[in-house]
């Protein structure tokens, strides 16, 4: 019988489990303000390591980054009213612009003090920056438009799990401007497939890229397209979307361009982001019952020493010995990056030090003792795979020169082995069915982890639509996406409507 570093397994308890990783990893803890969280260093350096490979793969499109306000004018928003209708409940609205004391020990807001004009705190931002294109663009040589910012967004969510949906969150949101409406298409495809991209290669997610459903469309787009990963307990996560919205925005902000034959034409934009929420599914995919477990090419340290000291005058030789094995391992390359080598030196036992680690999910630790120090050895644990078959922690004596000259493929082989986990979990959980009888046989209650199904689709809207949407929702499932790709459908029915289907979509439970 293993005995695992968390309190509750995946099997007990999914929704526990997953607070525990984040509680026992040192992710992130409630900050005292309902669907607001602290995001911990660990968690952090998570982030900061996916901003700054996703960054780097947007800049390489042709986008720059810049920064639009937090507070956007009331007004921005009533311009475009399926925009505003879909954000209204979750808008979070500032009024005034001072406090006063009461007279009983408290402040309120300042009668005097009250805004001209309502202030949103920004829900997402193509209202105030569609006002900044409508001054940047007059003529077609000013086109095509392509900016980035990374920024944090407040959305009023009456659920809240951290990473997973907050009130608070911080993403990038990518916002373009285009001459004609199949550049602008190209560019949500482009953008779409950098999504797919680094999921895959950075964060070991295998995703489904496709287009969304018209009810899941973003607010006053004109097509949505989204990656979607399946997590351990077979639900759906949207890890990002990107968002074809036609002229719709540039017609409400009176975005124009002068083109070559000197007639004004209205814009073509998009919008496209992910954010913090790609954590809960690195959470979700990768972590086991010991805690998490951190792609190498996004953990902010890979490879962690941790000396067995005794408080003894023999570990001034054991530390020297790690601070050198961390100079080598920083000379080395792996994923295309310096390796990244952190020497644990806090003042506490070393099995408690590299259970920490276990449960941060760092790819590699390594154990260095006198014996080791003694052999010029190193004790090597990988997190991809920490038990052996007899259930005893997995730890290997290396030659450090060995190891040393063997990180650069360990670092690889683990970034792999957890893609490679992740394709396998989905491959295995989508299962077509051929009716709606069987779809809900394959939903049916005590089912645990049903994973998907993949059904054909007759695109209907409007009012058929609906009847979809509420026979799904009555069974807690949703419409995933039509994955992209396909070359049309065979000659079987749409199972809600009988009508012909065009395609076929993905249906799952989701967070």
């Amino acid at each position: 019988m293993i005995k695992r570093a968390l309190p509750v397994t995946r099997e007990a308890d999914f929704s526990a489990w997953y607070q525990a990783v984040i509680s026992e990893a040192d992710l992130a803890e409630e900050s005292g303000v309902r669907g607001c969280m602290v995001i911990r260093p660990w968690g952090y350096g998570i982030w900061e390591r996916i901003q700054r490979l996703l960054d780097d793969r947007i800049k390489a499109t042709g986008h720059e980054n810049c920064y639009f306000p937090l507070f956007i004018p009331l007004s921005y928003f009533e311009k475009e009213a399926e925009h505003v209708d879909g954000f209204a409940k979750e808008m979070a609205v500032v009024t005034h612009h001072r406090l006063k004391a009461d007279g009983y020990g408290r402040l309120v807001p300042d009668p005097d003090a009250k805004l001209e004009e309502p202030l949103v705190v920004r829900p997402t931002s193509e209202m105030v920056i569609g006002a900044a294109f409508a001054r940047w663009v007059q003529s077609w040589r000013d086109l095509p438009v392509l900016i980035n910012q990374w920024a944090n967004v407040v959305r009023w969510e009456m659920r809240t799990r951290m990473f997973l949906r907050t009130s608070e969150f911080l993403w990038q949101e990518g916002h373009t401007a285009h001459a004609t409406p199949q550049e602008a298409r190209d560019e949500t495809l482009k953008m779409l497939e950098v999504y797919r991209d680094f999921a895959e290669e950075c964060l070991g997610l295998h995703v489904v890229a496709g287009e969304k459903p018209e009810n899941e469309r973003f607010p006053g787009a004109v097509a949505t397209y989204s990656i979607e990963a399946m997590m351990q307990d077979g639900k759906a996560l949207q890890a990002g979307t990107s968002h074809f919205l036609g002229t719709n925005f540039a017609h409400a902000q009176n975005i124009r361009f002068q083109n070559a034959g000197g007639e004004f034409e209205l814009c073509n934009t998009t919008s496209w982001g992910v954010s913090t929420r790609m954590i809960g599914g690195v959470i979700m995919v990768h972590g086991d019952d010991d805690g998490l477990r951190v792609p190498p090419m996004i953990a902010p340290w890979q490879v962690l020493i941790v000396p067995m000291l005794r408080d003894v005058p023999e570990d001034a030789a054991i530390i020297d010995y790690c601070k050198a094995l961390q100079a080598e391992l920083a000379k080395q390359s792996a994923l295309g990056e310096p390796v990244r080598a952190l020497l644990d030196l806090k003042p506490a036992k070393a099995a408690t030090k590299r259970w920490g680690w276990v449960k941060k999910g760092a790819p590699i630790i390594i154990e260095v003792g006198g014996r080791d120090v003694a052999g010029g050895n190193v004790s090597v644990i990988r997190r991809d795979r920490l038990y052996r078959e007899d259930g005893k922690l997995d730890s290997n004596v290396v030659a450090r020169a060995d190891f040393v000259g063997e990180v650069s493929g360990m670092l690889h082989d683990v970034q792999a082995t957890l893609h490679v986990e992740s394709v396998n979990r989905l491959k295995a959980n989508i299962v077509p069915v051929d009716d709606f009888a069987a779809l809900e046989s394959h939903f049916a209650d005590g089912i645990k982890n049903p994973g998907w199904v993949d059904v054909r689709w007759s695109k209907p809207t409007g009012p058929a639509l609906e009847t979809v949407v509420t026979r799904l929702k009555a069974l807690k499932l949703t419409i995933r996406n039509a994955p992209m790709g396909q070359t049309g459908c065979d000659n079987g029915a749409c199972i809600f409507t009988g009508e012909p289907a065009v395609e076929r979509i993905l249906i799952g439970r989701a967070y």
